[in-house]
């Protein structure tokens, strides 16, 4: 496996786009993510990070039609490309052999429970 050169905030902005397309933009992001760590998200973080996940090949993006509800103003909607997908199945690999590796009774020391 290739070293990934994401970060935690990364790959998560990286999932909420998979998980949410076609209609993934920067605002409708930082709720999602807000909503699922329960931290507050800033709308300008995200958008950061989405401009470097563009830059590094995961994403890519397109303005989509005019609406009024934004005064006529267009979003830039955001996709997940091919070798996005494939950086973070590899992660998503990664860290489910480290679990997996991690004994029961290891997990039950520190408090962890999984079925």
């Amino acid at each position: 496996m290739r070293r990934s050169d994401l970060g935690e905030f990364e790959e998560l902005v990286l999932l909420a786009v998979a998980a949410m397309a076609p209609k993934a933009y920067s605002v409708l992001i930082a709720e999602e993510l807000e909503k699922e760590t329960g931290y507050p998200v800033s709308t300008g973080a995200v958008h950061a990070a989405l401009q470097r996940l563009e830059q590094k090949g995961y994403l890519s993006s397109y303005l989509g039609e005019a609406t009024q509800e934004r005064g006529g103003r267009r979003k830039r909607l955001f996709t997940i490309t091919t070798f996005g997908g494939k950086t973070l199945n590899e992660v998503r690999m990664l860290r489910n052999n480290l679990w997996d590796r991690i004994e029961p009774d290891t997990l039950a020391k520190i408090g962890l429970h999984f079925s």
